[in-house]
């Protein structure tokens, strides 16, 4: 890579190339009355994802499970933290509504952490997934699960639901986890990956990085090549852009060329999709990262 796409950005202000799209029209009203009648929380508010005008617009919403209150607090993260409510047992069939209102062909689904509970919610995102596929049994369900705290048979609850993608996302390099990542262990989110792959080989499994927290190249190499070793299909790689005042700064802001060699990188090494851009995030264009039939990779 060249040193001008290494050189840093003012980060004051977002640079040219990070454009978000203002909310309206007659599909995102309609996305954000069916979220707001199932009263299942989404990342797309909880996390301020920059994409969600685009996202509803188009009658797609990425849900997130069990309340929107989590018990970490991770350093880039928006969602908010603290003492969670218990788990809504109907909350798995409005989930299942609502994918069924939206007409959604895949979904992602995923959850703040509980580390309140004794299984970490593992079994209440199972039996959402085993919801939604009853309620749309045409509906591929991508989970994006917490580590679970590393217990091996959490991950394996849900790997058993009809799921068609595990994914965890490892979020940064090993040497920012301390920083950005409190209460996670870059070795036990590997490992979440590997035991879903190990439980069933036919899943597409599936992590994410943010750059722009200080990591360098180097290190997001040998993350890449350590998701490749644990058996990962599918890579989204985006810029970090910060919440607010009150969570890390945005160390760099990673020019658009620099993500498109950074994805040329990713499939040399096998991967069979791959997500790269400033604006990426894990859910984002979630539909397309399923390789298609003959199995080729895709970017």
């Amino acid at each position: 890579m060249s040193a001008s796409s290494n050189a840093t950005v003012a980060t004051r202000r977002h640079p040219e190339w990070i454009k978000v799209r203002v909310p309206g029209g007659e599909g995102f009203a309609r996305t954000r009355a069916i979220v707001a009648e199932s009263k299942v929380a989404t990342v797309c508010e909880e996390a301020h994802c920059p994409n969600l005008a685009e996202c509803w617009a188009h009658g797609t919403a990425t849900f997130m499970l069990m309340g929107d209150t989590c018990t970490r607090n991770c350093g880039f993260c928006a969602v908010g933290h603290g003492r969670p409510k218990p788990l809504d047992p109907l909350e798995p069939a409005r989930l299942a509504e609502a994918v069924a209102h939206l007409g959604l062909a895949h979904v992602v689904v995923t959850s703040v952490d509980r580390d309140d509970l004794d299984d970490f919610g593992a079994a209440h995102f199972a039996a959402a997934v085993r919801a939604v596929v009853k309620r749309v049994p045409a509906c591929a369900v991508e989970v994006l699960t917490p580590d679970f705290q590393g217990r091996r048979a959490s991950v394996e609850t849900v790997a058993d639901a009809p799921i068609k993608v595990y994914n965890h996302n490892l979020e940064t390099v090993p040497r920012l986890y301390k920083r950005a990542r409190a209460g996670a262990r870059y070795e036990r989110s590997l490992d979440v990956l590997r035991w879903a792959k190990a439980h069933r080989s036919d899943l597409l499994s599936k992590a994410g990085l943010m750059l722009g927290l200080g990591e360098e190249l180097t290190e997001v190499m040998e993350v890449l090549r350590d998701l490749r070793s644990a058996g990962c299909d599918i890579i989204t790689l985006g810029q970090y852009l910060r919440p607010s005042r009150a969570h890390l700064p945005v160390e760099r802001y990673v020019h658009p060329d620099e993500f498109a060699e950074l994805g040329r990188e990713a499939l040399a090494l096998g991967f069979k999709h791959v997500e790269s851009g400033p604006l990426v995030r894990s859910s984002y264009h979630a539909w397309s990262h399923v390789p298609p039939a003959g199995g080729g990779p895709s970017s």
